[in-house]
């Protein structure tokens, strides 16, 4: 069994710079994600990475802006958030299933994919 909480989010101008965080708990290996979801629209890919070696992938909107991280010890996936532009608005999702997906994959990118969900934390990037 696998629980995970995110904190971090808040209220921050265009162009600044949020962390948000995810604690696991449970779980020995796999792959971690990071989707948003707007109001009104389908929840959306961001970026995931693969527990034992940090691979990574990341959705062409927030390339070279986002950067996915994680602490083995600590058991906490990050996400750093820079340049942020009010299009990145959204209650952010942290996801994580127990199987090792390769980045080049299409699994990292569905969200059916995974099988643990916390419960969001929101960003507001105002204009």
């Amino acid at each position: 069994q696998v629980q995970l909480v995110e904190s971090g989010g808040g209220l921050v101008q265009t162009g600044g710079s949020l962390r948000l965080s995810c604690e696991i708990t449970g779980g020995t290996s796999g792959t971690a994600a990071w989707f948003r979801q707007a109001p009104g629209k389908e929840r959306e890919f961001v970026a995931s990475i693969r527990w034992f070696d940090a691979n990574t992938r990341y959705h062409d909107a927030v390339k070279g802006r986002f950067t996915i991280s994680r602490d083995r010890a600590k058991k906490i996936v990050y996400l750093q958030m820079n340049s942020l532009k009010f299009e990145d608005t959204a209650d952010y999702y942290c996801a994580f299933t127990l199987r090792s997906y390769n980045s080049g994959s299409t699994y990292v990118r569905d969200p059916l994919k995974y099988d643990y969900w916390g419960q969001g934390t929101r960003v507001t990037v105002s204009s």
